[in-house]
Parts: C-alpha cells; structure tokens; sequence
C-alpha cells in the first residue's frame, strides 16, 4: 500500500497539488476592503429579521428608500462564517473559492502539467487584486464553473446545459455579477457563429457546434435571463447590473472601476497574460478557436475599462493559453519533454516528493496563520479604519446626524448602527450619481458644503486628519475638533 502511495505521487501529480495548496495559501488574506463591512451588516440585519430588506436602514440620507438587496444570499453567507469562526472564515473562504475556480479552469487546459502550473500562476497573479471577502468573490467562481460548463459541451462533447437556468438563479440571489456569464454566453454564440462561416472558407481540426447546438444555447441563455425574477426583487434584477454601472461616479473616484494604472508592479500580470496569450496564438500555428478569441477580446476589452474585470479576464484566457502553448511546445518538438524527465513512478522519487509536499504545506499552514488571526486583523483595521474613533462615539454619545467619507461609510455601519446612521456608504445604486457627487463636494470642501450638512441636520463630522474637509471646519468655524488620532479626526457643532 505505502509502496503504490509512493508511486502514485510522481512529479505530475506532485506539481498539482502544490500548485492548489500554493494558490490556497496566496488567498487567504485578512479582509480589509471596506465594502465587506456593509456586507456583514446587511447579512446580520438579514438572519436577525428573517427577512430581505427591502427599504434602507442603516443611513439617515436616504433612510426609509426603497433599496435592492441584491446580494442578500451571500450576504447571510459572509456573516454566518463572521460569526461562527470571525476573521478565520472570511479568510479560508476566500482560498477555498479562488482555489475552486482555477480547479474548473485547470480541467479546460491542455497541455503537461508544468507548462498548465505556470499559466495557472499567471492567471492567478493577475486575478488576485478582486480576491476578496465581498460577494463578488462568489462570481468569481460561477464564472469559472459556467466556462466549464460551456468548455464540456463545445469540446468534450458532453451535455450539461440543463445546468445553466439553475446556475443563474443562484447567482443572481448572490451577486449583481451575473452579467458576467451573459458576456460569456454572448462570446460564445458569437465564437461559434464566426467558427461556422470560416468553416466555410477553410475547415479546422477543431469542434465546431452545429445550428441546433448553438440555438439550444441561445434557448437556454434566454430562458436563465427570464428566470433572473426568481429573486426577492423579482424582475428589477433583468436590469440592475446596469442601473449600476450608470452611476458616473464610480467610473470617477472609485479604483476598481476605473481603467488600470499600469504603473504599480502588482497590475502588470494583466499585460502578460495578454500578450502571452497573443504571441502563443501566433507561434503555435494553430488557428485560433472563434470562442477563444470572443471570450479573450471581449474580457479584455472589459478589463481596459475596469480594473475589477481582471479575475474574469484571467478565467477565460488561461485556457486558451494552455491550448497554443500545447500548440507551439508540440510544433517545435519541446511537447512532454519535461513530464517525461519527471514523472518516472519510483518509490524513492514518490517518497522525497511526498516529503516536499508536506514541506509546501506546512508552509502553507505558516502563510495562512498571520491573516486569520484575530489580533492581526484587528491591528490591520487600525491602520486605515477609523476603530478607535467608532469607539470614542460610542463612549460619549455625541448628538445629531453623522457625515462621513465614503470609504468609511461600510465600517461606520458595522461599528455604529443602530446607534447612529451613516451619511454615505458603498451603496452606490441606492444614493445615485447626485447624490454621491454631493457628498464628494462636503468631502474636498467646496463651496457650498455647509449648505449641504445644514439640509441632512449634519452635527458630527468623521473624517480624514488634515483632508480638505477639516482645514474648511477650521477656518469657517462653529465646529469644534473632539477627537483626534492618526487615522480620523471627529468634528462637532458647536452650541449643541
């Protein structure tokens, strides 16, 4: 038994499991995006009352609106792991999503295992700036599993399209990102329309699907678009995604909808993946695949736009990748060069390669332990989050409406509700593009930004130390500073 064990676990296999323990490790991080704390609070507020929240609670701008609680599955998700194992849930749910995604996306390659490893990586690199602990994670992962699906049926010739209809249930009750699998069924057909009119001019060894198989898919994308009602807001949900991106100030002030700057060092896989994947279409000598290149354009083209359509991007195109990888290694006589190398069978070689995986995974285990530990993310709150003068409000009770920044407003939410409201928070459908660049013109303290904080009854102010905004209370005067530490500062009105 321990003899075949060893034989079993040849270098192939042994790449595999480090690549998927090393990508689980990478994962795991303390979840310090500000938006996840307005996602725990509507998931709290949710299992509390057994109900979907239909009308906003949490600010005192807009209290009593309607609002759409569009991602109230994974919402009650990502605080029930909060509660029942704090910080370590967020984390290791995290790895474990990522983790799967890649698993559905490896099962799509071609190619050894080495040259698969390292694309995984690449695309991995390039996916990590969305790996975080906020309902969009959870499109991450359909987004692969809908690519497998549609991999099966076009190149296996496997039939699981019966699944589509209840995967977009789902993921509508999850997240708003659901848009994403109409892009890739939209890159699909129009993949598969282009592989049969060039069919017609010059034929390929590849799969190319028939009129009935495409119509079956087009059937069956209309069928998931009709039962995207099948959600708490019934059909506001056929066009939300798109009420959202109309909201101008997101392409505006917020990063991960904004075109990427390619400068820092961490957005520059994205650039490789790219043109890795353009100069392997060009020196494998294969033509290249009408879905491939649909779904690489399309989600490229996505990604020039918005930085938070990187992970999707590197979805699709790691498969691709691999396909003229495999191309080109094979054209140039390098095809299974190193597996063969590798991957003799041999107790010896199973042995020290069953002892360098648990060396990996025991650094894994080291990796993993820092960021799911309470201490250590309550510290990483300190740095950037307004902790200690959530707690200072809290201790003495200042009076009236509150304002905050943006960025703050999720954590303010978690921290001070019900006690106090906040003025603004991430939730960019609800307050809409007026709205949102109003409280941008308080923020920088531009003219009129008293006038703005008299009309929402506004007498305590949470803000940056030394912004715009502080340097105006100073000088206009009638505000007094109460509070001050290296992260926030809280201003009150005065003759209160």
């Amino acid at each position: 038994m321990v003899r075949r064990a060893l034989i079993w676990l040849n270098a192939r296999r042994l790449v595999v499991a480090i690549l998927f323990v090393a990508l689980f490790a990478m994962a795991v991080r303390a979840p310090v995006d500000t938006d996840t704390w307005w996602h725990l609070k509507a998931g709290q507020v949710t299992l509390e009352r057994g109900q979907i929240i239909r009308s906003d609670p949490f600010s005192h701008t807009f209290y009593g609106s309607p609002w759409v609680a569009y991602s109230w599955l994974s919402e009650v998700i990502l605080y029930w792991l909060f509660r029942t194992f704090s910080y370590a849930g967020l984390g290791v749910m995290i790895g474990v999503m990522v983790a799967a995604a890649f698993a559905f996306v490896t099962l799509q390659m071609e190619g050894d295992p080495f040259s698969r490893a390292f694309i995984i990586i690449l695309a991995a690199a390039t996916s990590a700036v969305v790996w975080i602990a906020r309902p969009h994670l959870f499109s991450f992962l359909l987004t692969s599993v809908l690519a497998y699906i549609l991999y099966l049926f076009k190149w296996r010739g496997v039939n699981r399209l019966w699944l589509l209809p209840p995967l977009f249930v789902l993921w509508v009750n999850l997240h708003a990102g659901y848009a994403l699998g109409f892009m890739v069924l939209a890159a699909f057909v129009a993949g598969e329309v282009l592989n049969r009119l060039l069919a017609l001019i010059a034929p390929t060894d590849d799969p190319v699907l028939g009129w009935r198989k495409i119509g079956l898919v087009v059937g069956l994308a209309v069928l998931s678009f009709l039962l995207l009602a099948i959600h708490p807001n019934t059909v506001r949900m056929w066009t939300y995604y798109v009420d959202t991106v109309r909201v101008g100030f997101l392409q505006d002030f917020i990063q991960e909808w904004q075109s990427p700057d390619f400068h820092p060092l961490y957005v520059q896989p994205f650039i490789w993946l790219l043109l890795g994947t353009l100069a392997a279409v060009g020196l494998s000598g294969r033509r290249v695949d009408g879905v491939d290149l649909a779904l690489v354009g399309m989600f490229a083209y996505a990604s020039f736009v918005a930085r938070r359509n990187f992970g999707p991007f590197a979805l699709v195109a790691a498969p691709v990748l691999s396909r003229h990888v495999a191309a080109a290694l094979k054209r140039f006589g390098l095809s299974g060069w190193l597996s063969r190398k590798l991957a003799r069978g041999r107790p010896i070689a199973g042995a020290i390669n069953g002892a360098l995986l648990a060396l990996v995974i025991g650094l894994a285990v080291v990796k993993v332990w820092t960021p799911l530990n309470l201490d250590f993310n309550v510290q990483e709150q300190r740095k950037s989050l307004p902790v200690d003068a959530a707690a200072w409000i809290l201790e003495n009770r200042p009076e009236g409406e509150m304002f905050n920044p943006y960025n703050w407003g999720g954590y303010l939410m978690w921290a001070l509700w019900p006690e106090y409201r906040v003025f603004v928070d991430g939730r960019t459908d609800m307050y809409g593009d007026a709205f949102l660049r109003e409280h941008m013109r308080v923020q920088l303290g531009q003219p009129g930004f008293e006038d703005t904080l008299l009309a929402y009854d506004v007498n305590l102010i949470v803000t940056y130390p030394d912004d715009a905004l502080s340097a105006r209370l100073e000088c206009a005067g009638g505000w007094a500073e109460v509070y001050r530490d290296g992260v926030a500062v809280i201003w009150v009105r005065e003759g209160r």
